[in-house]
């Protein structure tokens, strides 16, 4: 079964008669990229921001989808819209906090309390701009 990047890779691709060599030109990716990412059952991590922006290029697609897809595709679940913080600030949203946020639910119970440690340890060296 094709995870959620696969299907709207495949379906556009179908629609508009490209090759994965035609989606990485127009994406300015490597063409080994968009078939790894079009044929791989499971990704094991999630491609990097600027794979994901020449994608969404190559394949005249939303960022925002494609990411979504990816995420999916990882096992990720990534939260609609802005996340609520940047919400609450009026600044745009940022994928790498989103893909943070979604990617602690994978974590383990004793795996979270690691990683709260680290962030409180890294929130106490940041220095306070009040």
């Amino acid at each position: 079964m094709a995870n959620a990047l696969q299907q709207i890779m495949r379906e556009r691709l179908d629609r508009q008669g490209w090759s994965y060599g035609e989606v990485a030109r127009r994406g300015g990716i490597p063409r080994s990229t968009v078939h790894h990412l079009a044929t791989t059952e499971r990704l094991v991590r999630m491609p990097q921001p600027t794979t994901l922006e020449g994608l969404a290029r190559g394949l005249e697609l939303p960022l925002d989808a494609v990411r979504g897809a990816a995420a999916e595709a990882c096992g990720i679940h990534v939260y609609a819209g802005e996340s609520a913080g940047a919400a609450a600030a009026g600044a745009t949203a940022d994928p790498e906090v989103d893909m943070l946020i979604a990617s602690v639910q994978r974590l383990s119970a004793d795996d979270r309390r690691h990683v709260a440690a680290l962030v409180e340890s890294l929130l106490d060296r940041t220095p306070k701009t009040d």
